[in-house]
């Protein structure tokens, strides 16, 4: 992402650990909550790999073909378990949406940032239109993150429950809302 150094830093750890206690959910899910997981993971992960700052370490131009391709196919493998679990078409949105900020952000892609910053300024943050659409929806699904979380984490009680750290729901929620947040964040940065 491009903005302060100090504020992409802090935006990639945050995708980071988010996308690292995903992976231990993995570990502690099955099925259906298996496969979720590893959707989330990839989502941290990747994002985490996007919120490095180009100022510090300029990606290749080559990187933003890789995470359209990789989200484009994450997108279609979303679309597919749609059908079973409503929640994938969430993971469609983010997806798209890492989709649509890679292209946005790669050299000639549409964003002054991809390009050299300073030419082309008009067309900085992509399609305004479908920006501010993933912005609402993102923003939305923060808050309805946010009020899910609020009765979760009064009902678990503070310990650590039998299926260990993977397996605390409260976790998995505000794993969800941070990773959410993040997302509003990188769109306000294109």
């Amino acid at each position: 992402m491009h903005g302060p150094v100090v504020s992409g830093w802090l935006l990639m750890a945050l995708c980071a650990m988010a996308g690292a206690y995903c992976l231990l959910r993995v570990r502690s899910e099955t099925g259906e909550g298996r496969r979720t997981a590893r959707a989330e993971a990839l989502m941290g992960f990747g994002m985490a790999a996007m919120a490095v700052p180009a100022a510090v370490v300029p990606p290749p131009a080559w990187g933003w073909a890789v995470y359209a391709a990789l989200f484009g196919a994450a997108s279609l493998r979303a679309l597919w378990f749609a059908r079973r679990d409503a929640h994938h078409l969430h993971h469609l949105v983010g997806s798209a949406a890492m989709v649509y900020m890679a292209l946005t952000m790669a050299p000639g892609g549409g964003s002054a940032h991809g390009a050299h910053a300073g030419h082309g300024a008009a067309a900085a943050g992509g399609v305004p239109l479908l920006t501010g659409l993933l912005l609402a929806y993102f923003a939305g699904y923060v808050l309805r993150s946010g009020a899910r979380l609020i009765p979760v984490s009064a009902a678990a009680g503070g310990g650590a429950t039998a299926g260990g750290w993977g397996a605390r729901p409260e976790l998995a929620l505000a794993c969800r809302l941070t990773m959410g947040m993040a997302m509003l964040a990188m769109l306000l940065g294109l």
